[in-house]
């Protein structure tokens, strides 16, 4: 799954062209390294969001491609 999509679907980031321009700004890290929108998520990935002076890492436990609102923090543990 695509990193923007990913990030929209577990509701890290509320929408999918916030999640876009974040990462195009180069404020998303994956495993350390700023990616794209496009990086293919994988089960084990810690996305690093830096939005503002807040900096949050999240591990990827799960990868669906829909989530309910009730199910969308099980995809992500916060580190």
């Amino acid at each position: 799954m695509r990193l923007d999509k990913y990030l929209k679907v577990s509701r890290i980031i509320k929408r999918r062209t916030v999640a876009n321009e974040a990462c195009d700004a180069g404020k998303i890290e994956v495993n350390g390294k700023v990616q794209r929108a496009s990086y293919d998520i994988k089960v084990g990935d810690k996305i690093t969001v830096n939005m503002g002076s807040v900096s949050r890492t999240y591990q990827v436990v799960a990868v669906s491609e829909h989530a309910l609102k009730e199910d969308a923090a099980k995809m992500y543990k916060m580190i």
